[in-house]
């Protein structure tokens, strides 16, 4: 029998809630004195951030990276906004909710990257025109816009000065971009080298400068304003690839640029939010521990297979080496969003060789319950709908609002109950896997990680096809332990593995069906 509402458990509602309230505070205070206002600018759906009280001023047209959205950016232009420019996000082709798809081949410089091009021009274009934009511009880029708004400098002349941050762009020369910063988190380390050897690029005899007689230093400005030639690479403490953009420091590098770039604007406070959203969503994850105390009881015996170690293992390794060879070099190209297809297939074989592992091994056979220990399917149902309300509200809702697009268009909600096809019968299979009274507590995080490992293998064997996946393995890293928590208090609570299972494949299938691009056929 489950035991009471505790004391404890009171306690920590009301710990989680203080911090998710007065993060929420914080963040819904940051705008305050400016005006935000939803654009269309170049066909593409924008933001506009500027100061209520200020004169027209330089328009700074700042694109985020790839798998990126316009919320992504939101510190950078709450911050130039408060510091007088006109700030403006916009979500890129196939991004966010940007209904137009990402033409041309992502991995090749003629596909993508000049229908990005083309873009950019066509919002900054629509940027200098805005009301209150004195007709100059500055564009400022992540990652892979890093590239983006430096070929849209060198190739714009009024563009007057360029922010890249954890920038890589084979086209900078020693004399374009005019005026550019290079932003880099200190833990980006080969971004760090190249965002010295860009400056030192600008700044010898004949573009040459002898780094071994007189090393580019970091945080240091290099040539003049005045004629376009300035250069500096600023490293950013305790910052990485994404949290370089909500750094303080980070942030005041850029302000200070530009400032000094078009001599103009004024002295206010950053915008630094980052620990602020780890506040929110610590906060909001620890709120599910109490509030999964409060599902209604779907068995009272734990359900699962029950099965000791070594019998796991011998259901939980053959799927995890036989996944990535069964679909090495499948045609896999069905779903519009990039590797959404192949994940879902990935999850689906996994799942069903698993699932044939069990029954194998006696996993599925059971003997039959007593009639008051057998499962509510009312309870169930209720259990489901509440784990599916509050992945909505604590994770869909906020992140959306403060940190990056999270809401579904029309087409990414037809590719999240595609994906759900594959995951769900792989968190169900798992949570069978792993659940019952004797199975050790180990089993649940060793199926992840072998099927982390299974991906990292796939992507092994074909790396230009499943290249994107390298970047979403931490992302997955994350949900599984985030998703993995709340499936086992959910657990805990009901008696059924299956009602976490089924909340983390939806979340699983959502999270990745909205973050990655929609790309053209």
């Amino acid at each position: 029998m489950r035991a009471p509402f505790r004391f404890i458990d009171f306690a920590i509602l009301l710990f989680a809630a203080t911090l998710v309230a007065s993060a929420l505070a914080a963040l819904l205070r940051s705008e305050r004195g400016l005006v935000v206002e939803p654009a269309i600018l170049g066909g593409a759906p924008a933001t506009v951030f500027r100061a209520a009280d200020r004169d027209p001023a330089p328009a700074v047209l700042i694109a985020h990276g790839f798998a990126g959205s316009q919320q992504l950016m939101r510190s950078f232009a709450i911050s130039l906004a408060r510091a007088g420019f006109v700030a403006v996000t916009y979500d890129a082709l196939g991004h966010g909710r940007n209904p137009e798809p990402l033409s041309g081949d992502v991995t090749k410089e003629e596909g993508a990257t000049q229908a990005l091009l083309a873009e950019m021009a066509a919002v900054s274009d629509a940027a200098r025109a805005l009301p209150g934009v004195d007709g100059r511009l500055a564009l400022l880029g992540h990652s892979m816009a890093s590239d983006i708004v430096v070929r849209r400098a060198q190739t714009d002349p009024g563009v007057e000065a360029t922010v890249a941050v954890s920038m890589f762009s084979q086209t900078v020369d020693g004399a374009s971009p005019r005026t550019l910063l290079i932003l880099v988190g200190a833990w980006e380390n080969f971004l760090a080298q190249e965002a010295l050897r860009v400056v030192a690029l600008a700044h010898g005899p004949d573009g040459v400068h002898d780094t071994r007689a007189d090393p580019v230093e970091e945080a240091v400005t290099y040539g003049r304003f005045e004629d376009g030639s300035a250069r500096r690479a600023a490293l950013v403490d305790g910052a990485e690839h994404v949290g370089v953009l909500f750094a303080a420091e980070g942030q005041r590098e850029a302000v200070a640029w530009l400032r000094a770039a078009f001599e103009t604007g004024r002295d206010a406070p950053v915008e630094a939010r980052g620990l602020t959203l780890v506040q929110l969503f610590a906060g909001l994850a620890l709120l599910a521990w109490p509030l999964s105390r409060l599902l209604p009881t779907v068995a009272r015996e734990p359900l699962g297979a029950g099965l000791p170690g070594a019998r796991i293992l011998l259901v939980a390794i053959p799927p995890a080496a036989l996944t990535p060879l069964i679909l090495w070099r499948a045609p896999i190209e069905i779903l519009p969003v990039a590797v959404a297809d192949y994940l879902a297939a990935h999850f689906l074989v996994y799942g069903a060789l698993t699932a044939l592992g069990l029954w194998l091994a006696g996993g599925l056979a059971r003997p039959e319950p007593a009639p008051e220990s057998r499962r509510s399917w009312t309870a169930f149902a209720l259990a489901s709908l509440a784990f599916l309300a509050f992945f909505l509200g604590a994770v869909v809702v906020p992140i959306d609002a403060f940190f990056t697009s999270f809401s579904p268009t029309e087409l990414r909600a037809w590719v999240i109950a595609a994906m759900l096809l594959g995951t769900a019968p792989y968190f169900i299979s798992d949570a069978w896997l792993s659940g019952g009274d004797d199975a050790p507590a180990w089993a649940a995080p060793l199926t992840k990680l072998l099927f982390l490992l299974s991906l990292a293998a796939a992507v092994a064997l074909d790396l230009e096809r499943l290249f994107f996946l390298i970047i979403i393995l931490p992302l997955v890293l994350v949900f599984f332990a985030l998703f993995g928590l709340w499936a086992r208090w959910c657990r805990i609570a009901t008696g059924d593995p299956a009602v976490g299972a089924l909340g983390s494949a939806v979340a699983f299938a959502w999270s990745l069906a909205v973050t990655f691009p929609v790309l053209a056929g």
